[in-house]
């Protein structure tokens, strides 16, 4: 990694992220039960990851998505795909199209194409994306899988080995899975799926437990399609999971945090989650509250240097293409102007959102100063002021 860029951040010190499920404490399996059978794997055993291994979230060359305002990103997030792919996040140097109800941390760099990333950022994504596959590809070839379960998972308790579902699909549904080291603290776990995993039901989350020296980093999801995590919130997963076709945390609407200890990675689809906790390593980490050293502002077009944006707690998307824009928000609310032409002043103090566009050559002024939302389309040559001070939704032209 070093040949393309230093991490922005090193040394944080952390805390233990600990995710247990009220509604998954059950029935285990017995401890050598079911499986006794499979191949011992230790340390020697578990997949190299190489320029992959400092990523929490890699969402292929599709994007990552947050929704939620607890979502922590505790390493690098990354995808092939235009920066714009990324939605919901912010790092120390720049929001990545955050929403005051979607705002998700991310405590290392974020390696992405154009137009936030660079060509250094995007080789070592690419570089990270060819590292994924090779591992997926490693870790679908291993040998001598057994399916203790036939494909459930929930209510076993597992040794070290290869593990591999004759249907194609793993489930933790019902109970929560215990991965035992059995005192071998490079225990080496992996699981093989051609099709899906599913952990959790809709309506229960489940958790994955590690005993007896077992380590979330010596555990790897090999998945054919999709992965989805606890859909109806909550619940700790723990290890790598490298899947094909996307991989899914929680369920829109779900403030209950969802923790994976581990990696989410994705060779060919989005990553989706809601107040999330991906911790890349772990370890014994503490969560740490990293604030954008810049402003929530993205501004853009062949005039962007006369564009004057001033900020309050809202967030301010301005894409200027002549004239002279200067927007000004003090409120909570959105505003979201597209200036094709001319002169415009956009002034919001209240709590709604603004959203104008306009290619006039003359000058747009808009103050707003309720908690309504005010909508501007302006394509003519006149002068366009509004003033809106009341509290319900204004609409030009009425």
């Amino acid at each position: 990694m070093k040949r393309f860029m230093n991490r922005a951040i090193t040394g944080l010190g952390m805390v233990l992220l600990v995710g247990f499920v009220a509604g998954c404490n059950g029935i285990m399996g017995s401890p050598g039960g079911m499986g006794a059978n499979a191949r011992s794997l230790n340390g020697s055993d578990a997949p190299s990851l190489g320029d992959a291994a400092p990523f929490a979230v890699f969402g292929g060359g599709a994007g990552v998505t947050n929704q939620g305002r607890q979502t922590k990103i505790l390493g690098d997030m990354g995808t092939t795909g235009a920066s714009t792919m990324l939605t919901g996040f912010h790092s120390a140097t720049f929001s990545y199209a955050e929403t005051p109800l979607n705002v998700g941390v991310v405590t290392g760099s974020v390696y992405t194409d154009a137009p936030e990333g660079n060509p250094e950022t995007f080789a070592f994504a690419t570089a990270a994306a060819g590292d994924m596959l090779a591992a997926f590809n490693d870790l679908a070839s291993r040998p001598d899988g057994m399916d203790p379960g036939a494909g459930q998972l929930g209510g076993l308790t597992l040794i070290p080995g290869v593990y591999k579902s004759a249907s194609g699909s793993f489930l933790i549904t019902g109970s929560d899975l215990t991965l035992d080291a059995q005192g071998d603290p490079d225990a080496v776990w992996i699981f093989q799926m051609a099709s899906s995993l599913t952990v959790g039901v809709p309506t229960a989350p489940c958790s994955v437990i590690l005993v007896n020296g077992a380590q979330a980093k010596n555990v790897f999801w090999q998945v054919g399609s999709a992965a989805t995590i606890n859909g109806a919130g909550g619940g700790t997963m723990v290890g790598t999971i490298i899947a094909s076709a996307g991989i899914t945390f929680s369920t829109a609407g779900n403030a209950t945090v969802t923790i994976l200890n581990g990696r989410a990675l994705s060779l060919f689809a989005s990553i989706t989650m809601v107040n999330t906790v991906i911790n890349s390593t772990g370890a014994v980490l503490e969560l740490p509250v990293v604030e954008p050293i810049i402003s929530s502002i993205m501004i853009s077009g062949s005039a962007a240097a006369a564009v004057v944006a001033v900020p309050g707690d809202g967030f301010i998307n301005v894409e200027n293409n002549g004239g002279t824009v200067t927007a000004t928000e003090t409120g909570t609310g959105t505003i979201a102007i597209i200036n094709n032409g001319g002169v415009l002043t956009a002034t919001n103090t209240g709590n709604g959102s603004m959203t104008i566009n306009s290619d006039a050559t003359g000058t747009v002024t808009v103050t707003n100063t309720g908690n309504g939302r005010v909508t501007v389309n302006a394509t003519g040559s006149d002068a366009v002021t509004i003033v809106h001070t009341g509290d319900e939704d204004f609409t030009y032209p009425n």
